[in-house]
């Protein structure tokens, strides 16, 4: 997926339990800097961007990881913090994937147990596919 665009999308609603404090800023930031830093470990093809809310409110922060062709994963509980560095190793594992498919046994650190979806990628059936099929 050379020069494709990756895309990683922060939760901008999440809140700290018990608290208005949205760290989503904060992580879009970190992790935009940390990134700039890993080139060209992880490559110059990944966008941060921030988006109103993944419905990840009872795990803050989430982030998304996105590509065409490629599973999507959701995952929750992410520190802005203390979690960059698995947030930057994930990046390149996941620019590298040809699929973007992987287990929980091969993400680094907290993400291998903060998952909360893996989402397939898209399949487009062509009418040339339904005929081949049929």
């Amino acid at each position: 997926m050379s020069g494709e665009t990756h895309k990683i999308f922060v939760c901008t609603s999440c809140r700290h339990k018990g608290t208005d404090c949205r760290p989503g800023f904060e992580l879009i930031a970190n992790l935009r800097d940390a990134l700039s830093k890993a080139l060209p470990l992880t490559g110059p093809d990944f966008e941060v961007s921030g988006i109103a809310c993944m419905a990840g409110c009872s795990r803050p922060c989430t982030v998304a990881y996105r590509a065409s062709e490629k599973a999507t994963y959701l995952f929750g509980d992410i520190d802005p913090d203390t979690d960059i560095d698995d947030l930057v190793a994930f990046a390149k594992q996941y620019r590298d994937l040809d699929d973007g498919w992987c287990n929980s046994g091969q993400r680094p650190g907290k993400l291998a147990r903060t998952a909360l979806a893996r989402i397939p990628a898209a399949m487009i059936v062509t009418e040339l596919d339904k005929a081949a099929v049929s």
